[in-house]
């Protein structure tokens, strides 16, 4: 069997910053005040803003004066790929759906938050629970590691909860543009644990084959081989990935059911997250290690969700769409305001259009008498000459430019009905 000794440095380049490091953080703030401010002008949420300004702010205060060597590390710049290709891949499923391009961008601030502060309390209340009781301030010294997958998945699920609520959207339709972006970022974060050597498998029983990893047994005289769990969850990351493209595009894209994606991505992922802990190095170091582990326990309820959903999805039905199911009191009256102005002004250029077509037929009548009577008096009297002239002239009149003779031309007058359409119309503008 092979085995491979894995020992790649996590740190992708360093340097020594040339300011003190208050400077660096005291533009971070800037940025975030100003990214709040344009926020509130477009009349969205500052709360990324403000939060990422404050806490850049309490941190100068104690790291402020430090000239330090800056390490960016293979995982950082995966993590940032995690943000902008989940970004991309939203954006992509909320257009398809009928929504804005802006929406995606507005969750990213969510998106953030949400796996940052559920992956960093997941790994505290799930993993770290008594270090937490004896020194509550490591709940924030998120720099010293420890963050949980199922802690970020609850944490974005809230986030998801609060951006559709806001937006009048159904959660699970949410969650279903959401599926590609998750499935992404649970690839790339093991690409990130590899590469950093961490999370790594068990020991492998009779040391025949598997990946030594010198950086996590450190100090160890002879480095073990041990189950490449990363590996197999990034071919895990890879599945789903595929797994949703096909569902998607099998159900019809547009057309498939409501809840269909995110129940696809709980049941793969919760399955493979279950049968991969057999082969994980326990992540609470001591204690009872017989039964299931805490990561286990955490998947069974979401892969039974997961297995539930779909059959709910395939069930129900329901239309899939990117639109929202309310409007804002004030866009309600607005809009019910200007139909009702459209529907008075559409009944009054009626009116109007119908009382000049009467007018129309009537004068067309009395010419049509008048031409009449006059071919009557000239059959009866056709030696009297002064009536002649009398009646070529109620004639030209009648064929006047004014009125016209021919029928067709008096049932309808476009030209002049758009123009009292138009005249009719209620302006948009305000004060119009």
């Amino acid at each position: 069997m092979p085995s491979l000794t894995w020992d790649v440095d996590p740190i992708a380049f360093q340097f020594v910053l040339p300011f003190l490091l208050k400077y660096v953080l005291y533009g971070v703030a800037a940025a975030g005040l100003v990214s709040a401010f344009l926020a509130y002008r477009a009349k969205q949420s500052p709360a990324f803003g403000l939060v990422l300004a404050a806490a850049v702010i309490a941190a100068s205060f104690k790291w402020g004066d430090l000239q330090p060597n800056v390490e960016i590390r293979w995982y950082s710049l995966l993590f940032v790929g995690v943000f902008l290709g989940g970004y991309a891949l939203l954006r992509w499923q909320i257009v398809r759906g009928g929504g804005g391009e802006e929406e995606a961008g507005d969750f990213i601030v969510y998106g953030v938050l949400g796996v940052l502060v559920g992956a960093r309390l997941g790994h505290v209340f799930f993993y770290d629970l008594e270090r937490f009781l004896t020194n509550p301030a490591m709940v924030v010294e998120i720099w010293t590691g420890g963050l949980a997958s199922h802690g970020a998945v609850m944490g974005l699920i809230f986030v998801m909860w609060l951006f559709t609520r806001q937006r009048g959207i159904p959660f699970l339709e949410g969650a279903d543009r959401f599926a590609f972006s998750a499935a992404l970022g649970a690839t790339l974060v093991r690409v990130g644990n590899l590469l950093n050597s961490e999370i790594v498998g068990r020991v492998v029983p009779d040391q025949s084959w598997g990946f030594r990893f010198p950086r996590f047994d450190v100090g160890a005289e002879v480095v073990p081989l041990r189950y490449p769990t990363q590996v197999l969850e990034i071919a895990l990351g890879l599945i789903i990935l595929a797994a949703l493209y096909f569902v998607d595009k099998s159900a019809g894209k547009e057309q498939r059911p409501r809840g269909l994606l995110i129940s696809v991505f709980f049941a793969i992922y919760f399955l493979g997250r279950f049968l991969i802990e057999f082969w994980k190095e326990y992540q609470i170091a001591g204690g009872d290690h017989t039964g299931l582990t805490m990561g286990q326990i955490l998947s069974l309820i979401p892969f039974a969700l997961g297995v539930y959903g779909i059959y709910w999805a395939t069930s129900q039905q329901l239309p899939v769409g990117w639109q929202r199911t309310d409007l804002p009191e004030e866009e309600e009256e607005l809009d019910e305001e200007e139909e009702a102005a459209r529907e008075e002004a559409r009944r009054r250029a009626a009116k109007r259009r119908a009382k000049r077509k009467a007018q129309r037929e009537a004068e067309k009548q009395a010419a049509k008498t008048s031409s009449q009577a006059d071919d009557s008096a000239s059959e009866d009297d056709e030696d009297d000459a002064p009536a002649k002239p009398e009646a070529k002239q109620a004639k030209t009149k009648s064929e006047s430019p004014d009125e016209p003779a021919d029928p067709s031309d008096e049932d309808s007058d476009p030209q002049r009905e758009d123009e009292d359409e138009a005249d009719d119309e209620p302006s948009s503008k305000p004060g119009a």
